[in-house]
C-alpha cells in the first residue's frame, strides 16, 4: 500500500489546507508521497520539511507587506507575488525553509505546473535546494494574467491548476493507491466557465494550446470532482474539504481572516483525525 496526499490549490483558500496538514503533522501522520498544485504546492512543501505553523506564520506576518504581493508589486515586476521577496527573502532569510530536513525526509513531494506552449500538465518530483531553488514551487503557484512565465529547463511554466487542479489520477498512475485528498471548495461545488477568457485570449494569443486548455478548464475540473466523489462514496479515497465556501479573497490581506480559515482547516482535521488514522492504517 502506497499512501498519498493530494493538495488542491486555490490561492489563499490554501490556508484551510495549511490548518489540516499542521494537525496531521502534529499527530505523526505519515505519507509516502504528496502532490501539490499552486497554493497546495507552496504550502504543502512544508509537510516534507516538517515545519508546523510556518505557512500561517509567514502569511500573517507579510500579508500587508507591499514587498510580498499586491498591485504595486505587479505593476513593478509583472508578478502579483514577488519572485525576489516572496520566493527569495522570505524562505531564505525571514522565515527560513528547512531544506536539510526536506531532503532528509523520505517522503516524495511532487508539484504540478502547466507548460503554456504545449498546453499540458508537467508533474515534477521536487528535490529541494539544488533543484532550481524555489522555482518549481513558484511556477506551480504563478497565477495566469498576474504572473510572468517561469522558465525551467527550456519550458515556460505557469499555475498547475490550469492543467490538473486535483491530480488524484496522476498519483494513482504512479502507484499511490491509498490517498487522502484535501480540497478547498465545499462538497457540491461546480466550477463555471472562466469569465476572464477574453483577457486570457488576448494575453496568451501566442499560446493557443493554453487558451484552449483554459477554455475547457471548468469542464475538466468538474470531471475531476465527480471522479473523486465516486471514489469517496466507495471508500477508496478520503476527502477533507470545508463544510461551506471559504470567505477569503485570493489575495487576502487581513491576518485575522487568514487565521480564521486556517483554524477551520484545523477543526476539520481534528474532527476527522480518527478517521484519517484508520484510513491510513496508522491507528
Amino acid at each position: 500500500m502506497k499512501k498519498g496526499l493530494i493538495l488542491e490549490g486555490g490561492a489563499m483558500r490554501g490556508m484551510f489546507t495549511a490548518g489540516v496538514i499542521d494537525v496531521m503533522m502534529e499527530n505523526g501522520i505519515i505519507f509516502d508521497g504528496a502532490v501539490g498544485v499552486s497554493a497546495g504546492a507552496a504550502f504543502g512543501v512544508n509537510y516534507k520539511s516538517k515545519q508546523i505553523g510556518r505557512v500561517l506564520r509567514y502569511n500573517t506576518r507579510f500579508c500587508k507587506d507591499k514587498r510580498y504581493f499586491g498591485v504595486r508589486c505587479f505593476l513593478r515586476t509583472g508578478d502579483l507575488y514577488s519572485a525576489d521577496f516572496a520566493y527569495g527573502e522570505v524562505p531564505l532569510k525571514h522565515d527560513p525553509f528547512d531544506f536539510e530536513a526536506y531532503m532528509k525526509d523520505p517522503m516524495e513531494f511532487w508539484v504540478v505546473c502547466t507548460d503554456i506552449e504545449r498546453g499540458e500538465a508537467v508533474y515534477h518530483r521536487y528535490e529541494g535546494r539544488n533543484d532550481h531553488g524555489f522555482d518549481w514551487i513558484r511556477a506551480s503557484a504563478s497565477m495566469p494574467l498576474v504572473s510572468k512565465n517561469v522558465e525551467i529547463d527550456g519550458r515556460k511554466l505557469l499555475d498547475g491548476g490550469m492543467s490538473d487542479s486535483i491530480p488524484l489520477k496522476y498519483f494513482e498512475s504512479i502507484g499511490y493507491d491509498r490517498n487522502i485528498v484535501i480540497l478547498t471548495q465545499p462538497e457540491g461545488y461546480v466550477k463555471e466557465k472562466n469569465s476572464a477568457m477574453p483577457l486570457i485570449k488576448l494575453r496568451y494569443k501566442k499560446y493557443p494550446k493554453l487558451v484552449e486548455l483554459m477554455a475547457n478548464r471548468h469542464i475538466e475540473y468538474n470531471k475531476a470532482t465527480r471522479y473523486i466523489a465516486e471514489k469517496e462514496r466507495r471508500g477508496e479515497v478520503l476527502v477533507i474539504r470545508p463544510e461551506t465556501a471559504l470567505k477569503i479573497s485570493k489575495t487576502e490581506k487581513d491576518p485575522a481572516v487568514l487565521k480564521y480559515v486556517y483554524d477551520q482547516g484545523r477543526k476539520e482535521a481534528e474532527k476527522r483525525l480518527g478517521e484519517i488514522k484508520k484510513f491510513l492504517g496508522q491507528e
